[in-house]
């Protein structure tokens, strides 16, 4: 790696807090007309005046797109250091960026990207001879269209991958010889959330919907369907394993063990617990026996060996087990505990018939190897304090590649001896940092509740707490999902220049286990809220920063929950960014598979005391018209068929109708663009370079090279 010192007062980006006085919006937001719509929930009136947004393929919807766009380019276009940014962001992205390595058959497979390629190319080597595989920039001209999973065959002879355009979630699959790369007549269309499975060389399963009448963006999915599809015929002649109206699931997944024995089929009506199914592939005609049935409980196969079966569970175990038990004899009366449960989350991974314990503690890693009767052997020594990731692989391999992070240290691969428990450094990136310039600690601030809540605070060393620091305070706190420590170069520019980087683990999220999940979801969602209120309001105590440097970001879910906290407290920041948020907390189930959210959110449709739940924090409906409130740059994309754009614009229209104040309140749609998965590299640096941008502009700090 090769170091740039920067020193506190040259050669550097220099932000200046005094600069300039914050930057009031001038222009004319785009009319946006009302209608005369109303809902009526449990003798509730409820109003709905931008729904015909929600028509994403409506002329009037897209003129709106349009003159959005054409508002925000032209406030964007005025920042004066927009492209300075934009420069020193594309001058850091510059490296070459590689991933783990996989041994195929004969081959050795790995990705890469130069540095500023649009997306990764597949490489693979043979007797130290490399050459491309498989190049997704090659895919459109304009690197939207994006490699979305490959899945090879046992012996590697035969590789399945898929392809989303435009960000899309329906993929198409493709199937290769991979010693020719000949591309065989099998391509299947309309695939939805799903993984490819091989059996043996005769097909493979996979998972989808039909497609929906309508909108292929935004009509609801309800009915997830699993298929084998035999090589050498139709798609239409698939046979359908699992799902459909005889075992109607919103999500189905079915994988095969590496052993070749078992499909296992996993079966959910929501984001949290699920169904678990085997079916003998040894034998012809074999049912498919239940092994847990309703979705009290989380349960998935993490190995298969002999006849027994390797199952992580949180029965009984909310930070998770690892059990074990005859096939023959599946159901949880039967389950033999093999490495128990402790205070830390736990995840499972395999490779060289070991068992690798991933365990989250304060959201950092810690990962320790474990033989297959449970004795522990090994506790990985990782660089420091961050998150460790992959430690997976075949049962013959004798050594697993991982990857490190953290907020001061960038994504390093490692090849680690299974026999010995040593690991060595495999690739390590050439980025223009300094991690010595830099420090991150974890604080722990008290919420409104009482509850402890942990938080990770990033910036260039020596800077001093006088309030005036520009801060970004991200969050998301949802679904089970773990925020823990990544290095970005995105957050580096604007680190490396004085700016600090704050993320709180919330309740919601799942550091501490189904626990800490459980305490923010449906009635209890407000500790979120409260959650990340307590963050801001503890960064301003500790004069890190103050409300007028405060910047809040979170997408997706994170999304709703910058769209909570600044409805709720519009005081507390200066600049807010949600992002593909879930917005209108009344109708996000009716659309694509959001009824799926519902074991974290509830519905409006449950009863009265969730649709006034929902009501009174959602987003669309929180807005009072006559508030001042933050300089807010909302983000979507026109393909999210995640999060539909119908939230994000209903939530910025009300917005922009509601404003009191000059502060600016601008929507940002990208064009074949979709949740955020595959986004070309060209179009994460332009968004990046903005959401800087107009948070600096904002502040009145200035940016100069």
């Amino acid at each position: 790696m090769r170091y740039i010192t920067y020193s506190l007062t040259a050669l550097m980006v220099c932000m200046n807090t005094m600069a300039q006085q914050p930057a009031a919006f001038k222009g004319a937001y785009p009319a946006t007309k009302t209608v005369q719509q109303t809902d009526n929930f449990f003798g509730s009136e409820v109003s709905d005046p931008y729904r015909w947004l929600e028509n994403d393929t409506a002329s009037d919807t897209k003129d709106w797109v349009q003159q959005q766009n054409v508002v925000t380019n032209a406030y964007l276009s005025q920042i004066p250091f927009r492209e300075a940014i934009k420069k020193r962001l594309t001058t850091l992205w510059n490296y070459e960026k590689y991933s783990s390595p996989s041994k195929e058959g004969n081959y050795t497979y790995f990705s890469k990207n130069d540095g500023l390629q649009n997306q990764s190319v597949l490489y693979r080597q043979k007797n130290g001879t490399t050459e491309v595989f498989l190049d997704p920039n090659r895919f459109s001209a304009d690197g939207t269209t994006s490699l979305a999973g490959l899945d090879f065959t046992h012996d590697g002879s035969l590789l399945a991958y898929q392809i989303s355009e435009g960000g899309s979630d329906w993929r198409k699959v493709i199937i290769l010889t991979a010693e020719t790369k000949k591309q065989l007549d099998d391509t299947l269309i309309d695939v939805k959330f799903s993984g490819l499975s091989w059996y043996k060389n005769e097909g493979f399963f996979y998972s989808s919907y039909d497609k929906p009448k309508g909108s292929q963006l935004s009509a609801k999915t309800e009915r997830h369907k699993l298929y084998f599809h035999k090589l050498g015929t139709a798609q239409s002649e698939d046979q359908l394993i699992f799902g459909g109206e005889t075992a109607p699931r919103r999500y189905i997944g079915g994988y095969v063990t590496e052993d070749q024995h078992f499909l296992v089929i996993t079966a959910s009506n929501a984001t949290y617990g699920n169904e678990l199914y085997i079916k003998d592939l040894s034998k012809r005609d074999a049912p498919i026996v239940p092994v847990v049935t309703g979705f009290d409980n989380e349960q998935h196969v993490a190995y298969a060996q002999n006849g027994e079966l390797f199952i992580v569970t949180n029965l009984n175990a909310p930070n998770r087990k690892l059990v074990i038990t005859d096939a023959a004899t599946p159901t949880s009366d039967h389950w033999k505990d093999l490495i128990p449960e402790t205070k830390f989350p736990l995840s499972i991974s395999t490779c060289g018939k070991k068992l690798f314990a991933q365990y989250l503690k304060d959201a950092v890693s810690e990962i320790v190897q474990y033989d297959l009767s449970g004795k522990k052997e090994h506790t990985i020594a990782l660089p420091g304090l961050g998150s460790a990731g992959g430690f997976s692989g075949k049962e013959t391999e004798k050594e697993v590649y991982y990857s490190f992070t953290s907020y001061i240290y960038p994504y390093t691969l490692f090849k680690y001896d299974i026999a010995t428990g040593k690991s060595e450094l495999y690739k390590k990136p050439a980025v223009q940092f300094n991690p010595d310039n830099f420090e991150s600690k974890q604080v722990f601030y008290t919420s409104k509740d009482g509850t402890k809540i942990p938080m990770i605070i990033t910036h260039k060393k020596g800077i001093q707490l006088n309030g005036h620091n520009p801060l970004m305070l991200y969050g998301y706190g949802g679904f089970n999902i773990s925020l823990t420590p990544g290095f970005s170069v995105s957050n580096l520019v604007f680190m490396e220049n004085g700016g600090i980087y704050a993320v709180p683990n919330l309740r919601g999220g799942g550091e501490y286990g189904d626990d800490w999940h459980k305490a923010g979801t449906k009635l209890q969602k407000q500790n979120v809220f409260d959650d990340f209120i307590a963050a801001a309001e503890y960064l301003i105590k500790e004069k890190y920063t103050s409300k007028d440097y405060l910047a809040i970001s979170g997408g997706s879910n994170g999304g709703l929950l910058v769209g909570a906290c600044m409805t709720q407290r519009p005081d507390l920041y200066k600049v807010c960014f949600p992002a593909v948020g879930v917005m209108d907390m009344l109708r996000y189930h009716k659309f694509t598979a959001g009824a799926g959210w519902s074991y974290d959110y509830g519905t409006a449709d449950d009863n009265k005391e969730m649709f006034e739940y929902l009501h009174k924090y959602s987003p669309v409906h929180a807005i009072n018209k006559g508030t001042c409130y933050p300089a807010t740059m909302v983000t979507t994309a026109d393909h999210d068929d995640r999060v539909v754009p119908a939230h994000s614009f209903k939530f910025a229209a009300t917005l922009q109708a509601a404003q009191s104040c000059n502060n600016p309140v601008i929507i940002r749609i990208e064009s074949k663009a979709g949740h955020g998965a595959g986004k070309p590299t060209s179009k994460i640096i332009e968004e990046q370079a903005d959401k800087w941008a107009f948070m600096l502009y904002n502040m009145g700090v200035s940016y100069s090279n």
